[in-house]
């Protein structure tokens, strides 16, 4: 069953489309929502809020561009949401800071997918969720400002203290090896 057919079926009412439809995403959601949250219980937590906003939603899906990356979309705003409630992300700003750093080769492609997932999901709040906006949902700095409410140059100091961090654990990895 296609998207367009499986949303058709859920908006009527269909309670085994809905079921497929959480079924066929869930699985990928969950990665999303764990990127952002600090327990795979917190994560499941903010899926289930995230497919409750889908559903309450989905009339409002217009099959513009990818229906994945729409519910990608909310699930991102609701673990956004989430962290809002837990945290403050650190306002202040070290320019010199992120102005002096520097690029460097690590041991990266030696490591498995789920030693990334560990490193960034043991980053400090405010460091892993600017650096999943920007390195992987793909946001500009001015946009993770808007959304989190933060200047542009904290979103930039942020994701340099993040990126300096990652550095020292993975030089610590490679030292480990």
């Amino acid at each position: 069953m296609d998207d367009s057919a499986l949303i058709k079926d859920c908006l009527s009412g269909n309670v085994r489309a809905q079921k497929t439809l959480f079924d066929r995403f869930a699985p990928k959601m969950l990665g999303v929502c764990m990127r952002y949250c600090k327990s795979k219980e917190q994560a499941e937590d903010v899926l289930q809020d995230g497919f409750v906003k889908v559903f309450l939603k989905l009339s409002e899906f217009k099959n513009e561009g990818s229906f994945e990356g729409w519910i990608r979309k909310i699930m991102v705003n609701t673990s956004l949401d989430s962290l809002r409630k837990e945290m403050k992300i650190s306002a202040d700003v070290d320019l010199e800071f992120a102005a002096n750093q520097s690029e460097s080769e690590s041991v990266v492609a030696e490591l498995s997918a789920a030693e990334i997932v560990q490193l960034i999901s043991a980053m400090p709040d405010g460091y892993r969720v600017v650096f999943n906006l920007f390195a992987i949902e793909g946001y500009s700095h001015q946009e993770i400002a808007d959304t989190l409410g933060i200047t542009e140059s904290t979103s930039k100091s942020q994701y340099s203290r993040a990126r300096a961090y990652l550095r020292k654990k993975l030089e610590k990895e490679e030292i480990g090896r």
